[in-house]
């Protein structure tokens, strides 16, 4: 298989990605056959696992936005993917031109795109971290230059937390974030749940077991627990699309469709 122009030397063109199957769920072109296949069968499962994609990113945009609008002039996305159209820092610059925005990712496609895309921008980052290592995050010299954590700081953890198992204690990794941010700072999370497509997302799951990724969607109680500590914003934690939605007419009938849960809360 020939590595195309925009895939960094030395990846393996042979397993899949999650960043790349989510590139693929939302139309993007940056994704291996490998990526399409895993990204088909899932579909197989879920159907609406593109919607979930698509709710997901409205809902990025909306609560960035939202914080915007709060005065937050700091974001850092962890497991942030690869770009599309409508980034956290084109998002939050345009309502704010002085807002700094660093992305996270592990996979080096993601980052490669992330900093090729932000060459003509000086207050936004990519850089290679893995989420599950909050401190060596934050002690990222690259970080340092940019945010100032004894400010207000917003942590956004999109589509990223099902693919924590709970032996790898999300939980105790979201408190270790938690305590690093200064009052006034804001977590906003998505999380595949499986409420509304139980059988869906047990296929899902079983599909995954045996991969770098396995997955672990949770119920709203289990997700709910990741704001301890923290102030949760109204409406709570909801289906993506009742989420402080623009229109009524952007809710359906089956907001569970999204099959993604969110939530924004504030560290007080």
């Amino acid at each position: 298989m020939q590595r195309p122009d925009w895939a960094p030397e030395g990846i393996d063109m042979e397993q899949f990605s999650a960043a790349r199957v989510y590139d693929y769920l939302l139309g993007g072109s940056h994704n291996f056959a490998v990526d399409r296949e895993y990204a088909r069968r899932g579909l197989t499962a879920i159907p609406d696992l593109a919607i979930q994609a698509q709710a997901n990113r409205a809902f990025l945009h909306r609560a960035v936005r939202h914080l915007t609008d709060a005065g937050v002039r700091q974001f850092l996305d962890l497991g942030s993917g690869i770009p599309t159209r409508g980034n956290v820092h084109e998002v939050a610059q345009r309502a704010a031109p002085d807002a700094r925005v660093v992305y996270v990712d592990i996979d080096p496609v993601a980052v490669a795109h992330s900093r090729h895309m932000l060459l003509d921008n000086d207050l936004a980052i990519a850089i290679q971290e893995d989420m599950r290592q909050p401190e060596t995050i934050f002690a990222n010299p690259e970080l340092g230059k940019l945010l100032d954590l004894d400010q207000p700081v917003a942590v956004l953890m999109l589509a990223v937390l099902h693919a924590i198992p709970d032996e790898a204690d999300p939980y105790g990794i979201i408190a270790r974030i938690r305590d690093v941010l200064p009052n006034g700072s804001y977590l906003v999370l998505a999380q595949a749940s499986h409420e509304s497509r139980p059988e869906g997302w047990r296929q899902m799951v079983e599909m995954s077991r045996n991969t770098p990724y396995p997955l672990t969607p949770r119920s709203q109680a289990d997700i709910s627990r990741f704001f301890e500590g923290l102030t949760l914003v109204e409406p709570g934690v909801v289906w993506a699309p009742l989420w402080h939605p623009e229109h009524p007419d952007d809710v359906d009938n089956d907001p569970g469709r999204s099959s993604n849960m969110v939530g924004v809360g504030r560290k007080m």
